[in-house]
């Protein structure tokens, strides 16, 4: 892992960091694990833009995920440590005894030849990469690719560099401290994965030119006191004006810019006890 910075050839040089893509070990991907992956660009099933800024970048192949780690007692042989254009974090291959083939959350500090094993009843050795129920965690550990309901697979700290930690335990949950801050309750049967996920320097990375944006299929974003009054509630205005409104809106009139839009009847609050910090927004 590493990042490689350029000479300050021209303006778009001068910041950009990338990644130097040395632990990566395989540049095709698994056949048997990919998928085609078909574009919306932000369209629904009538044409409709539902989601803007979204459209055009490379073609990809979706590489299909172990989420739920369900070889339990199989030990599991890393063999390619590969790049995965649907998500910041890398992927991992890994070669089961029965020969199986799966792909699983690159953790980081683990290397090519490392074995992996998930349990269902027993705790396992806490190396990065193994997978067992939160009740047998000790407090403490560094934990990705969280559940939250028994048996659904992994859906929490799952982007490069993430991690949650294990707080305590009590009353058959678990108190997990969550990237943002925030302090949560979840079931101690949920597995998770023991260990921090990998590339932690996507934080530093820097495209550098909007084109290397447009290459991940995002399409340029237009400020709302740039439009016209029909447009945007924040439009209109002679010559440079601000937004006027005290509150900013959405071109819907949602909250933005930090504006609460959680409902506050939601059913999970009360697995919430403490909310995420502003800091680590």
């Amino acid at each position: 892992m590493g990042i490689k910075k350029y000479r300050p050839v021209t303006p778009t040089r001068r910041y950009k960091a990338t990644s130097t893509f040395e632990e990566v070990t395989k540049k095709k991907p698994e056949k048997s694990l990919t998928v085609s992956l078909h574009k919306s660009g932000g369209r629904n099933n009538r044409g409709k833009i539902t989601m803007r800024r979204r459209g055009g970048g490379h073609k990809r192949k979706y590489r299909i995920i172990d989420f739920k780690r369900r070889k339990y007692g199989v030990p599991g042989k890393v063999t390619a440590i590969e790049y995965d254009p649907n998500r910041s974090a890398r992927i991992a291959l890994v070669e089961y005894q029965d020969e199986e083939k799966r792909y699983i959350l690159w953790a980081d500090k683990l290397k090519v030849g490392d074995t992996v094993i998930s349990s269902d009843d027993s705790q396992v050795e806490l190396k990065p990469g193994n997978t067992m129920k939160l009740r047998y965690m000790p407090l403490g550990t560094l934990i990705h690719n969280v559940e939250l309901n028994p048996g659904k697979g992994g859906v929490m700290v799952r982007s490069a560099g993430s991690w949650a930690q294990l707080m305590a335990k009590e009353r058959g949950t678990a108190q997990l401290r969550m990237p943002s801050g925030e302090i949560r309750l979840v079931n101690q049967e949920c597995h998770a994965t023991v260990g921090q996920v990998g590339l932690i320097e996507h934080a530093s990375f820097v495209h550098g030119k909007a084109g290397r944006v447009r290459w991940m299929g995002r399409r340029p974003k237009v400020r709302g006191v740039a439009m016209n009054p029909v447009d945007h509630p924040h439009g209109g205005g002679e010559g440079k004006a601000g937004q006027g409104n005290p509150h900013p809106v959405s071109p819907w009139g949602a909250p933005a810019k930090g504006g609460k839009t959680r409902r506050p009847k939601n059913k999970s609050n009360k697995m919430i006890l403490k909310r995420r910090s502003k800091k680590r927004r």
